[in-house]
């Protein structure tokens, strides 16, 4: 056994050595009422390395994999095209060096992707500054409210009803810890963007540090932030601006050219498979005056003693460091080897390429939108949008994606599953289209939904 090597024999002369007489009396000082008596109930028994594997194999076997059905998912993770040259350049040395670059004399090549990477992401988000990655989008969309709260001086952030729930969930965790005072929302299926935003826009009021807004939403929506923004620096608060489909920046305005101080989001969409779930890379972006209180790291370009262009941390503020209680976070690393991917996949793509994947996504999306709006009873109600949109069914949308399942088609995100014991949004469903999706796909959709509605 790989992971079990010991036997019999090797166990009874660990205890003799030790003076034990069994395995019983090492823990003679653990309680009996915290004592299991025999086996763990519904665990099987350990088994032989070959044996796991089969029986994990079935197990697997039972999926319907992204690239086996025509696949209509989305809700903040996206399936895209990823060549395979990501693959093998995040695999070469010179960049997959040390874990963390303490020492940059010996990790210039992860130093230099990172800058890189940063001077992407602070273009695309429309910000002065980036710094070398995040976790992932929701722990990035909390560290904004953080670095709010730091900058104004107040405990107060408004988050829209169309960001992702589960980047909700994740500030109501946080924000247990620190005193933050969130006020959140639901979407509406009968609302637009503009009257969320005016909604928002009511609610600012002195104690607001800042407001948390989702560009497309939870609902794909597409809005213009610019009159949110002068609202909040009106009342002295920040706006924060979260991106779940990086893609859709080839098609509409950064989120920092409409005024957003702080963008934060996910990067999955570009270089990052969707890996059942993760790793996936947090984006986050600012205004150079507020850099100092920007959470992560910053790598910087300098020169060395003789000259030559090179690379180091330049901001590293973290719990563990010196005046540690100046830290801006407790984030102790990076998604480094994601970040690599991301800066890769979208140096080869460039400029002109990533307005053409966004222009592709949004091309096959109003074709799928016009295809299922022609259903009976099926109403599209997310306008305009980028390359995910929400129908509103005739009846419950949860055994409507598992009836599509079940017929090898994995047709959306139930917004019953995202947002359980709402009830007017349990006959939502966000449909994601991306470059990956065929007509005979979008055919095969429009069938499945139409047998299982009917």
């Amino acid at each position: 056994m790989r992971y079990l090597p010991l036997q019999d024999g090797d166990r009874a002369a660990m205890l003799a050595r030790i003076g034990a007489g069994s395995i019983d009396d090492l823990f003679v000082d653990v309680p009996e009422a915290a004592r299991f008596e025999g086996p763990i109930a519904d665990l099987p028994m350990h088994a032989p390395e070959m044996a796991v594997e089969r029986q994990l194999a079935g197990l697997a076997r039972r999926n319907l994999a992204a690239g086996e059905a025509p696949f209509f998912l989305g809700a903040g993770a996206y399936r895209h095209h990823i060549p395979a040259s990501v693959d093998h350049l995040i695999q070469r040395g010179e960049f997959l060096t040390s874990y963390t670059p303490y020492q940059p004399e010996i990790a210039q090549g992860t130093l230099q992707a990172l800058f890189e990477f940063q001077t992407q992401v602070a273009r695309l988000l429309g910000c002065d500054v980036a710094n070398a990655s995040m976790y992932d989008g929701s722990t990035a969309c909390w560290e904004a409210i953080g670095m709010a709260r730091r900058i104004t001086r107040r405990g107060k952030a408004i988050l829209s009803g169309g960001l992702h729930p589960h980047y909700v969930s994740v500030c109501k965790t946080m924000a247990r810890f620190t005193g933050d005072q969130l006020a959140t929302g639901v979407p509406r299926l009968d609302g637009t963007a503009e009257q969320e935003i005016a909604r928002l826009i009511a609610a600012i009021d002195g104690e607001t540090s800042c407001v948390v807004v989702q560009n497309p939403d939870i609902l794909g929506r597409v809005a213009d932030l610019s009159e949110l923004a002068e609202a909040c620096h009106a009342k002295g608060a920040l706006l924060v601006a979260v991106v779940t489909e990086p893609v859709s920046l080839g098609l509409i305005r950064s989120h920092g050219e409409m005024g957003a101080d702080i963008v934060a989001g996910e990067g999955q969409s570009i270089g990052v498979g969707l890996n059942f779930g993760g790793p996936y890379v947090g984006l986050f972006a600012t205004r150079e005056r507020y850099v100092r209180q920007m959470p992560g790291r910053l790598a910087g370009e300098t020169v060395d003693a003789a000259g030559k262009r090179g690379f180091v941390l330049t901001l590293s503020t973290r719990e563990q460091h010196i005046r540690r209680e100046k830290a801006t976070s407790n984030i102790c690393t990076n998604s480094g080897l994601c970040a690599l991917a991301f800066s890769i996949h979208l140096t080869l793509l460039g400029e002109a390429g990533l307005r053409r994947l966004a222009s592709l996504n949004h091309a096959r999306t109003v074709t799928a939108a016009e295809r299922l709006a022609a259903l009976p009873d099926v109403e599209r109600v997310a306008d305009p949008f980028f390359n995910e949109f929400t129908l509103r069914l005739p009846k419950p949308s949860r055994p409507i994606v598992r009836a599509m399942a079940a017929r090898g088609v994995l047709g959306g995100v139930s917004l019953g599953r995202l947002y359980p014991g709402q009830s007017a949004l349990e006959t939502g469903l966000v449909v994601a289209v991306t470059e990956t999706v065929s007509d005979e796909d979008i055919a095969a959709l429009a069938d499945a939904l139409g047998e299982a509605l009917s």
